[in-house]
């Protein structure tokens, strides 16, 4: 159940479409998001998620783990191949987020339950504030040793091999290959990919760096992503 039903501030309006089978609940964040502003559409199963997703285009799904016909993690995987949407992950356990995160689901962030009415809406306003790859100006693509990371084409390559990221650990690379010699601390990251007003543990930072590093280490391992004991992280030489 979520807590904290009061009048929120104006928001940008934007489509949300909320995936839940606790129907009474769906149906109190959709409309907790109406009236902050959103336009809202609402799935009770997987099927009818990925749907409603592709038909309708919504900027933000909400969506939770745990669903009949399709679960979450298969209903973010297939929405993720054809959308470019963001997507919030709901789930009934914080120990679940890492290993949502090192499955590589496609989600943007993730909340636990129960949760506040107000946080929810405040993490959907941050997430639209996530450029998307199709707002980034044009910039040439940055070589650092055998990584290469163009920023327009959202592609990075470790020796010619392309490798493919989740887009929170390609925004975090990119925040680290614009700033290669600066040592940036976990809140500098979250500020830069989550947004100022993002409230969350910052233990994910540390997560998604983790994959990050492996998903590289596998194609080269060298050292891409430096560890700064006691500040947060820099950008390696990559050589």
């Amino acid at each position: 159940m979520i807590a904290g039903m009061s009048e929120a501030a104006n928001l940008a309006p934007a489509h949300v479409l909320v995936v839940d089978d606790e129907t009474v609940l769906a149906g109190m964040v959709a409309n907790y998001l109406q009236r902050a502003g959103f336009r809202t559409s609402v799935a009770h199963d997987g099927v009818r998620a990925v749907e409603l997703a592709l038909a309708e285009a919504p900027d933000v799904v909400v969506l939770d783990l745990s669903l009949p016909g399709k679960d979450g993690l298969q209903v973010c995987q297939e929405i993720r191949r054809r959308s470019d949407c963001y997507i919030l992950m709901l789930t009934a356990r914080n120990e679940e987020i890492d290993k949502l995160i090192g499955l590589s689901t496609g989600a943007d962030d993730y909340m636990t339950k129960p949760f506040s009415a107000r946080e929810l809406v405040a993490r959907v306003q941050v997430l639209l504030r996530r450029p998307r790859a199709d707002r980034v100006v044009d910039e040439p693509p940055r070589a650092i040793g055998a990584l290469r990371l163009d920023p327009v084409g959202r592609r990075v390559l470790v020796r010619d091999v392309e490798v493919e990221l989740t887009r929170t650990e390609f925004d975090l690379l990119e925040v680290l290959t614009a700033r290669p010699k600066a040592a940036l601390t976990r809140r500098q990251l979250v500020d830069a990919v989550w947004g100022s007003d993002w409230v969350g543990d910052e233990h994910l930072v540390d997560v998604h760096i983790g994959h990050l590093r492996r998903k590289l280490a596998a194609v080269a391992d060298l050292p891409f992503v430096d560890t700064m004991r006691g500040v947060g992280y820099r950008m390696g030489t990559g050589q």
